[in-house]
């Protein structure tokens, strides 16, 4: 299974970036995807699902109205639109896919993409 994130790199802040991220060798719609975050010295953070049925989303209160996830199930691909982007915002931004077989919660992660917001 490879997860494989892209997009990242250094915007000013009020900018706006798209990451992307394919997944290979699974069943992409099977897995409900999300983007976390993590900054240096602090713990990961989820920033957006969306799930693997009805493509329902989530996200976190700190990026609300800033960002937007969405799927492309005929490419494997998963998508996260920055927009407004922040100092705090800095951090590598990683993708999961996840899915529960049975009682089980599978996950696969990228390696991440880093985000880097700073004039």
């Amino acid at each position: 299974v490879q997860v494989v994130e892209s997009g990242g790199g250094l915007v000013q802040p009020g900018g706006s970036l798209r990451l992307s991220c394919v997944v290979s060798g699974v069943t992409f719609s099977s897995y409900g995807m999300n983007w976390y975050r993590q900054a240096p010295g602090k713990e990961r953070e989820l920033v957006a699902s969306i799930m693997r049925a009805d493509s329902n989303t989530h996200y976190a209160d700190s990026m609300k109205g800033r960002v937007t996830i969405s799927r492309d199930n005929a490419r494997n691909t998963v998508y996260l639109q920055m927009n407004n982007l922040r100092l705090e915002d800095t951090a590598m931004y990683y993708c999961n896919a996840a899915r529960f077989l049975g009682r089980q919660e599978i996950n696969y992660w990228g390696q991440g993409t880093q985000v880097t917001v700073s004039s």
